[in-house]
């Protein structure tokens, strides 16, 4: 029986606490075509040139074998276009714009950042559920619930309705288990959440026409700029692919972020008295553990000569942003975290025209999210480490972060700098 490739016992769960030593021999050999005819690319430059080429293709009706194999990808929701993320130019450039227009900068540069002391109330509400508990899982009952509701908060959804945007996240993330069925049974139920998703958020757009407010579906709505406005189809895509992207993404950078925090208790210590660390610290997290692993939606709509290598026209590609980022080519002594890196250009976010379009409230939320833990838990400790992992090579992150607390500070008392008055027994 032939031994497992080295790409193989990375997508093989037994290998998801530390996939590192693996990556470091992936990158051995930049180009690694598989024997099903996918190249795997590891180094980080030569990532970085297939991430801004445009002989790559995200779209996955431009390469039959992978339409062929899954035609569920060749659509969105059902009954809805696919997000513009699944699309080449010009489609999706045009359709990005629209999107970011209402989202970010340049056009609306404080929807996100004005969400930061909304956010910082919300963490604090579900820290101060923590109180009178010595144990508590970081990801159930902190990293889990915190993205869906700044979603809805996006979105202008009812608080009354925000337990179905939890339901439907469950349930999405269910299907990206390969345990929880086959992947044809995964399919189908993914398709009906969606359908009952978009259900869902068409009805919300429908409202915005009658009465647009100051939500993120009104700004797509009523957008007067260039190729506006985005179809009532890609409108409601759109918003999916806000749940769907930015939901479990979000829950692996502060679930990995407070892992790697309590290995390294001396840079937990400074920012509790360095706040203002936050923010390369959150660079460098996404740099050391990203969230998002590997892109495995690419294919190539030309010969591309790279690293040595011929990859022909139509071939799958999958691109090792992890590996990447641990390059020693390009980070000096990348195995370490160091918040204090300079030139951090990672790719925890991709690059090119496919950046992540939630990149600027994923950042927000883990900044908010990490500073208020470090604050406010008292002499928090890993309880099983590593910690059982999803079995996702894709999305990678615990699936449980148990740690124990000696105490919970109040918000007041963090802010002061006191002990807290109340211990947990």
């Amino acid at each position: 029986m032939a031994q497992p490739s080295i790409y193989e016992q990375i997508l093989d769960p037994a290998n998801r606490a530390d996939p590192y030593p693996l990556y470091a021999r992936l990158r051995r050999t930049p180009v690694a075509r598989q024997p099903d005819g996918t190249y795997v690319v590891s180094t980080y430059r030569e990532v970085v040139a297939l991430l801004h080429d445009p002989r790559v293709s995200s779209d996955p009706r431009s390469h039959p074998e992978l339409a062929g194999a899954a035609p569920a990808a060749q659509e969105g929701p059902t009954g809805l276009p696919m997000s513009f993320i699944s699309r080449d130019p010009p489609e999706h450039d045009r359709l990005r714009e629209l999107a970011i227009r209402p989202f970010g900068p340049p056009r609306t540069p404080g929807r996100i950042e004005g969400m930061r002391p909304w956010l910082a109330e919300v963490t604090d509400g579900l820290i101060d559920k923590f109180a009178g508990r010595n144990r508590v899982d970081i990801v159930d009952d902190f990293a889990y619930p915190l993205p869906v509701t700044a979603i809805c908060r996006l979105l202008d959804v009812p608080r009354e309705d925000e337990p179905r945007f939890h339901h439907w996240a469950d349930a999405i993330i269910d299907t990206a288990d390969p345990s929880s069925g086959t992947f044809a049974e995964r399919q189908r139920r993914r398709s009906l959440v969606q359908a009952e998703l978009g259900g869902y958020l068409d009805g919300l757009v429908e409202a915005r026409v009658r009465r647009p407010g100051d939500d993120l579906l009104s700004g797509l709505l009523t957008d007067t700029g260039p190729h506006a406005p985005m179809s009532r189809g890609d409108l409601v895509s759109t918003a999916v692919l806000l749940l769907v992207a930015g939901h479990e993404t979000t829950v692996n950078l502060i679930a990995n972020g407070v892992l790697t925090l309590l290995r390294h208790p001396d840079v937990l210590d400074r920012l509790r008295h360095e706040p203002g660390l936050i923010v390369p610290l959150v660079e460098e997290l996404l740099r050391y553990e990203p969230p998002v692993q590997l892109l495995s939606s690419r294919s190539t709509l030309a010969d591309i000569d790279i690293a040595g290598t011929t990859i022909p026209k139509g071939s799958p590609l999958t691109l090792m942003l992890a590996a990447a980022d641990r390059d020693p080519g390009r980070f000096p002594d990348p195995d370490r975290f160091d918040p204090d890196r300079a030139d951090n250009q990672h790719l925890g976010f991709g690059s090119g025209i496919h950046y992540c379009y939630g990149a600027p409230l994923a950042r927000v939320e883990a900044q908010v999210a990490l500073s208020e833990l470090a604050r406010r838990l008292v002499h928090p400790r890993l309880v099983v480490d590593p910690p059982p992992y999803r079995p996702s090579p894709t999305l990678r992150g615990p699936r449980h972060l148990l740690v124990d607390i000696d105490a919970v500070a109040t918000a007041a008392e963090a802010a002061a700098g006191a002990r807290p008055r109340v211990r947990v027994p």
